[in-house]
């Protein structure tokens, strides 16, 4: 029987808060949920986590790279799905064109 882990490593999402300029409070901060700092660390680090919680720091990170864009720039952002976010959610595309590119931060 093969051993499975609970430890994915380093997911898309910590990539992602990089490229958005992001850290772990602003998802805390952008939520309008109970969100911890706690549970982003373990979402960055690829810890796995209920689908619940994947929603809810997809929702969160939607929100925080909003809030960094310009208002003129908000109606081109198309928002993420989980799976784009969690190596191991179900119907992950590991070669996922990211539509937000050029709405990063310089």
């Amino acid at each position: 029987m093969e051993f499975e882990t609970r430890d994915h490593g380093t997911q898309p999402l910590d990539r992602l808060m990089t490229l958005w300029h992001l850290d772990n409070h602003n998802l805390v901060e952008a939520s309008d949920e109970q969100l911890s700092h706690k549970q982003v660390q373990k979402a960055r680090k690829g810890r796995q986590l209920t689908l619940h919680l994947m929603q809810k720091i997809t929702r969160a990170l939607n929100q925080a790279a909003l809030l960094s864009l310009e208002k003129s720039q908000r109606e081109a952002f198309v928002p993420y799905l989980h799976r784009h976010l969690f190596a191991y959610a179900k119907g992950h595309q590991p070669d996922f064109a990211d539509p937000n590119a050029p709405l990063f931060p310089a």
